[in-house]
Parts: structure tokens; sequence; C-alpha cells
């Protein structure tokens, strides 16, 4: 008889990576895998070309799943390579399971798992905590065809995330066409410090607001709620009025341009859109009105300066490190003609529309 839900832990085992030390990271051998190679946050692949143990390699088809710092289910396709610690490799040995199916019903816990994870720096999953989240568990023909019916949605959703990729890279073109490359003008000196045109750099709400929370109020942004030249509205949560008249300093109006502190979202930066008339923003930094300069280009310029020039002093994407506004106020900003800059945010409007379905 077919149980309707299993255990993980009665699925299958979970091989945990080897835990290279950093002198083991060399230019030749057998790639070693970390969590970020895994979600594309990483560009300095390193290689161990010692012995190890048989069972940490991974070939492709392995499933694996990253457990700590960022939680993942992920097919491996890339080649012979080594697994790195906090990643389990998966072995089908216990029950008959679609491993497709197996992939896409562990995605779905992913939410659960996370609200379980512990650690005070790097978040992670207890092995017990995993191997007792329950799956649905069908007839191996059910588990096959939910995972087709799936794969055929994941091709349309990965078909629509190239159409917007290159959308995304139309508005990169177009801005390196009408302004050039923003490290060649920091390097040429012209550029201006943002707190020569500024009228006001600020840093938001730091601290505990979350006993101020309510189902309707002010907006509040976080960190995750900023993304590179876009305001991310899902997930939003509300403050109380008192909260929000009480903390002045960090609300943000429209035409503001707000860049994340801390976390992921590390020095990303996006113009805050009319659609938020009344807001107030947790731990991001705000650049207030600036002189000659259109907000929208700002933001679109500081995430196009930082990933070539790390003026924070770390990629996007790091989670190292707090972004303050003393470093803020002396990043270099090239003012081109205003109309330019207007046209430009007229033109990503139009193409962002194209976003629209």
């Amino acid at each position: 008889m077919v149980k309707d839900v299993i255990k993980l832990g009665d699925v299958a085992t979970y091989i945990n990576g080897y835990a290279f030390k950093p002198e083991d990271r060399g230019e030749v051998g057998l790639p070693i895998i970390r969590i970020q190679d895994l979600t594309g946050n990483a560009y300095d692949l390193g290689f161990y070309d010692g012995e190890y143990p048989e069972k940490i390699e991974i070939n492709d088809g392995d499933v694996l799943i990253s457990w700590s710092a960022s939680l993942g289910v992920y097919v491996w396709n890339r080649g012979r390579a080594l697994l790195n610690q906090h990643i389990f490799k998966v072995v089908f040995d216990k029950v008959d399971i679609d491993k497709n199916y197996f992939v896409y019903a562990v995605r779905q816990k992913l939410v659960e798992m996370g609200m379980k994870t512990h650690g005070a720096t790097m978040k992670h999953i207890v092995k017990k905590d995993f191997d007792a989240t329950l799956i649905p568990y069908p007839s191996l023909i059910e588990q096959a065809e939910i995972a087709t019916n799936l794969n055929k949605v994941s091709r349309v959703i990965e078909a629509r995330k190239q159409e917007l990729q290159l959308l995304d890279d139309l508005i990169k073109a177009r801005f390196v066409e009408l302004f050039g490359d923003p490290v060649i003008h920091l390097d040429k000196g012209e550029t201006v410090k943002l707190d020569t045109i500024a009228d006001k750099i600020t840093v938001g709400f730091v601290g505990e607001a979350s006993n101020e929370y309510v189902d309707e109020g002010v907006p509040y942004l976080r960190t995750q709620n900023v993304r590179v030249n876009r305001i991310d509205l899902n997930g939003l949560i509300y403050v109380s009025e008192s909260f929000h008249n009480k903390n002045q300093k960090s609300i943000i109006h429209p035409g503001d341009v707000v860049i994340s502190r801390v976390g992921v979202n590390r020095g990303m930066a996006a113009m805050v859109p009319d659609s938020l008339q009344e807001a107030n923003i947790a731990n991001c930094l705000i650049v207030g009105k600036t002189e000659n300069i259109n907000p929208y280009y700002l933001a679109f310029y500081m995430n196009m300066s930082f990933g070539k020039r790390p003026q924070f002093g770390a990629s996007v994407g790091s989670a190292q490190g707090v972004v303050n506004t003393s470093i803020l106020k002396k990043w270099e900003v090239y003012v081109p003609d205003r109309h330019m800059q207007d046209d430009f945010f007229e033109f990503a409007k139009q193409v962002d529309k194209s976003k629209v379905v």
C-alpha cells in the first residue's frame, strides 16, 4: 500500500560534502562545489588534486541540497566534481521515488524548512528536522505525471525569465550607449561626490520594529524589498502610524533613491516609485533630491558601477559588512545632461511595460 506522505529521512541517504580547507583549493584537479557555485554568486571556482572520499564525488544527474545559509535543490549537470560541506548529495537507496518528482517536492518544502533554521550567524537546517520533513508520496505513476507537468511549467517560466533578462540587457546597453562606462568617467576624474549634489543622505530605521507591524497601515520596506533598479513589493509589511510619525528620519518619498545596507541585497539601489506616496524603511540608506540628477538614472548608475568598481568594498550579493553613510557620501557620480537622463528613464519605462504579460 502506497503511503500518502513520507519523511525525507525515509526516502534516501543524504551525504554531506567534505570540509575543504582554503589551502586545499588550487588551480588543477576536480572542481570543489560550494553553495555559491550552485547559486551562481561565485566566480572563483577552486580545484582539488589530492585523494578524497569517493562518496563526495558528484556527477551529472546527481541531486544536491544546500542546507546552510541558502536553501536550495539542484540537479548537477556540469561534469565530475567534488562536494564541499553544507551540501547534501542524495542517494536514492531506500524507496522507489521519481527523481524529478523528489526535486519538486523538496523545493515546495523549502519555505517550511527555512522556518526551522538554526544559528546566529549562518542559518542552517538541523539534520533531524530535515529528516522529519514530510513530502507527499503518491504512486510512481502519479509521481511521474506530476513531474512531467511541472517540467512543462518550468520550461515556460524559464523562457519567460530569459525574455526578461534580454529586456534588462537592452536597458543596460542603452545606458552604456548614452553615458559610456561608469569606470571610464571615474578614471578620468569626470565625477562628483554624491554629498555635493544630494540634499539628504541618511539611514533608515535600525532596530527591532516587529512589535509595530500591523495588518493595515504605512508601508514599511526592508532590505529584501530593495532590488537592482526596482522596489519589490512582494511580502510588503506595514507599521503603525505612530511608529511612522515618530521616525521621521526613515520616511521615504517618491523619487528618493534607497540602497540596501546589509545581507545578500547589500549595495543594491532603486528609486522609490510613485506608488509609495507615504512609506518608511528599515536598514537602508536614503538619498533625497539630487541636483540635476534623475533618481532612476542615479540608482541605475550605482548598480552599474557597483559591479565594475566596488566602491562599497564588496560585490553585489555579498552579505559581508555594512554600507554606511560616510561611504555613500563619497560615492563618485557622473552627471551627464539632464535631458539625456530623462530620455533614458522614459526608455526604461517603455521597456519595462513589455515585461507585463
